[in-house]
């Protein structure tokens, strides 16, 4: 009886985490392309500086004054060394996923965004010489047709939308890669993680945004009718933003990489309808076809990779690199903000 109790807990404790991540990763996305097409703050570097502020002073709280986690000490050269590039292609990730969503709809960028498993195994392949298993890319080719049939069939097409999601699936993958060689050794979580790069992230997106969007920004306030409302909604993403990496944590912690894998996927088509019935962006019956075939390939990447690893080495024989085999602890690495990382900050 008590075991059965303990198991029903154990469901319900990750159904609620994962409708908490949802939530705040779906509220992230809308919010921004809010702040974006009604709000008509196109300035999307200040805005990612605005998340990774936010970002910065949450981290603190978490860790330093509400001590809601251990802080995992790094050496102050390993900082500048291994966190500062990580923190670099870090921001670039997520500036370019907020320009992304400044000229693309919600559904087509969060459909690209599918895209970074694709991206992460072939820059595994040709940078760092790994094999993969021949079920390893079987399972890209579903992802890599509904990639191509969504875009073709996408109504609302901009190329240099496309392009920005389109880099921002290579930087996340790039971060993913140097995650496991600039920070070996350090077991980083979600909130660590946000703790050390998002005051990194801060600094090198302040200036560049200042001195690109700051005269923008203030001509805006100037022909805003209600600029103190909007600043608020700006801002109150930027705690979202923070709150989004928080539940991260928790849900990886409530559930199991299988289990993560399918609750991402999912959670992109809902975070297509929402932002449908909010914005209600033209989409094509064929548009939903390269969606649905997107989603489904992922998920079934995501099945082939933990078949994988459950499976023991045979001798002489190829195997899928150490990497793509331990999907739970690579997502601990990481805000996954992406995979999908790709979730904003």
């Amino acid at each position: 009886m008590e075991e059965s109790v303990i198991f029903q807990w154990s469901v319900i404790r990750s159904v609620l985490s994962i409708l908490q991540w949802w939530a705040f990763n779906v509220t992230v996305i809308i919010v921004n392309k809010w702040i974006f097409q009604k709000l008509d703050f196109k300035f999307p570097l200040s805005v990612s500086c605005v998340h990774f502020i936010c970002s910065s002073i949450g981290g603190y709280v978490v860790i330093k004054v509400l001590k809601l986690k251990p802080l995992i000490t790094v050496d102050p050269e390993d900082r500048w060394k291994r966190i500062f590039p990580m923190s670099f292609v870090f921001c670039i990730n997520i500036v370019l996923g907020n320009v992304s969503l400044r000229y693309i709809p919600v559904s087509f960028m969060q459909t690209i965004k599918s895209f970074t498993p694709a991206t992460t195994v072939v820059l595994q392949w040709l940078v760092w010489r790994k094999n993969f298993d021949w079920r390893i890319w079987a399972a890209l080719i579903p992802i890599v047709g509904g990639i191509l049939l969504t875009s073709i069939t996408e109504l609302s097409f901009n190329m240099f939308g496309f392009c920005a999601a389109l880099v921002g699936c290579l930087a996340t993958s790039t971060k993913t890669i140097l995650a496991e060689s600039l920070l070996h050794g350090y077991k980083f979580d979600s909130i660590n993680t946000v703790y050390y790069m998002a005051p990194f992230a801060t600094m090198i997106l302040a200036l560049p945004a200042m001195l690109l969007e700051g005269n923008g920004i203030l001509e805006w306030l100037n022909t805003h009718p209600y600029p103190w409302a909007a600043l608020i909604i700006i801002f109150s993403s930027g705690v979202l933003a923070f709150c989004l990496n928080f539940s991260i944590f928790y849900v990886i912690h409530s559930t199991t990489a299988v289990t993560f894998n399918v609750a991402g996927n999912l959670k992109v088509a809902v975070a297509v309808l929402v932002s449908w019935l909010i914005f209600r962006n033209p989409i094509s019956y064929l548009n939903c076809v390269g969606c649905a075939v997107t989603l489904v390939g992922c998920t079934f990447y995501g099945y082939v990779r933990h078949m994988l690893s459950q499976q023991p080495s045979v001798p002489g024989t190829p195997r899928t690199p150490k990497t793509p085999r331990t999907p739970r602890s690579k997502m601990e690495l990481l805000p996954l903000v992406n995979d999908k990382l790709e979730d904003k900050l």
